[in-house]
């Protein structure tokens, strides 16, 4: 692993990945699961494992896909309930799917540290959030967490001709803000897309945050953090570019 950025590189402007990196999605949505487990189970008279194996296999079926444009946004889920629940239970998919909706925003929440950080890196940098994901998903996401107002700039790939780790990403994002590939740094959990996509971007730097802490370690991130929140402790001192008001906001 590197401890420099590029040699003589000033850091204008980040680019943070969106789940597990920013929001804690897999352990959100897995809390909001066995928060449902105990409702399906004291409120609807589900027995205790019957009730499990149902938020198990929603949760399942909704990570491998989380949309369906032939579905309207919230249906789809309700969708899933069904098929999840069994035949005697599948009356109350819809009033389970409307308790998953609201308790998943409320677990996936950015925290207070996380609200401070983003706040105080918009002081002296330019901030992107480049996501993999269907667009309707992830703008839920975006909007229903009200991350935008947090960022000059939102790539999401279900809008676009191409997703991480496809450098063509981050050169767009760098093209919206009018900065120089060099002078970013990409912030994100999947060495694979975040990393790797940053690196054949010809960022300036790139930060891992391991999903899990016995992944195994890597060389190919330039620096690695536990959390999100240790960000700044890997950033250059003086940043170079201040923000002004003719840049925020852009994209």
């Amino acid at each position: 692993m590197n401890t420099e950025y590029e040699e003589n590189c000033d850091v204008s402007a980040i680019f943070f990945d969106l789940d597990n990196t920013l929001i804690q999605t897999r352990k959100g949505d897995s809390r909001t699961c066995n928060k449902l487990v105990e409702i399906l189970h004291h409120e609807y008279g589900l027995p205790r494992d019957v009730a499990s194996e149902s938020a198990t296999t929603f949760l399942r079926s909704f990570r491998a896909q989380p949309d369906d444009e032939s579905y309207a946004l919230d249906e789809w889920p309700a969708h899933l309930w069904r098929n999840s629940l069994p035949k005697n239970f599948r009356h109350i998919a819809k009033n389970v799917s409307e308790e998953w909706l609201k308790l998943r925003f409320q677990y996936l929440a950015l925290t207070p540290e996380v609200i401070h950080l983003l706040e105080t890196l918009r002081e002296d940098y330019l901030l992107g959030l480049i996501t993999n994901g269907p667009s309707r998903a992830q703008w839920q996401k975006i909007k229903r967490l009200d991350l935008r107002k947090y960022f000059d700039c939102v790539l999401v790939s279900g809008d676009l001709p191409w997703e991480k780790p496809d450098q063509n990403i981050f050169l767009e994002a760098c093209k919206l803000l009018n900065v120089e590939a060099r002078t970013c740094i990409m912030v994100g959990d999947k060495l694979e897309t975040d990393i790797k996509g940053g690196k054949e971007a010809e960022l300036g730097g790139t930060v891992w945050i391991p999903l899990q802490k016995d992944e195994m370690e890597s060389d190919l991130p330039d620096f690695t953090i536990n959390k999100v929140t240790e960000l700044p402790e890997v950033l250059p001192a003086s940043p170079k570019l201040k923000r002004s008001t003719h840049i925020a906001n852009v994209c």
